[in-house]
């Protein structure tokens, strides 16, 4: 298997609201949907797409027991410190919920974590080990 990572499919409680929130909220560009089914995302290499959970679950073949922590965050690293703030303002400006403030990490760096309206983990980071190129691509220092 080649070591590549092409689409994030997050699971959704309500696609319409999960839609305002990347979309109005973040002000994110839609990249393509299906009415009322799907919305994609695209992003710097790779594809965010919103789901209805019950039908990802369905399509997964497994159950969907619809709480508790999934065991996954997302990353948004950014390339100052300040940004951490300003990201997570926006994300709680737009609906989501501050999990963790921002502070200084115990690996050199600044981060904190919102959740979006359904509950996905999103940790925002400076990291000065990770540098971020001109087009937002993130890599390993």
């Amino acid at each position: 298997m080649d070591q590549r990572l092409s689409v994030i499919t997050l699971g959704v409680g309500d696609l319409a609201r999960a839609r305002r929130f990347y979309e109005e909220g973040l002000g994110w560009q839609v990249g393509m949907a299906v009415t009322g089914e799907v919305v994609f995302f695209q992003l710097n290499g790779l594809i965010l797409s919103l789901y209805r959970r019950a039908d990802l679950a369905k399509d997964a073949g497994v159950p969907d027991p619809g709480s508790g922590f999934a065991g996954i965050a997302l990353a948004h690293n950014v390339a100052i410190e300040a940004d951490v703030d300003r990201v997570i303002g926006e994300a709680e400006r737009a609906g989501g919920q501050v999990v963790k403030p921002a502070c200084k990490a115990e690996w050199g760096g600044y981060s904190g974590y919102f959740a979006d309206p359904d509950g996905h983990l999103w940790e925002v980071a400076h990291n000065p080990h990770f540098p971020i190129d001109d087009q937002g691509n993130t890599w390993l220092g």
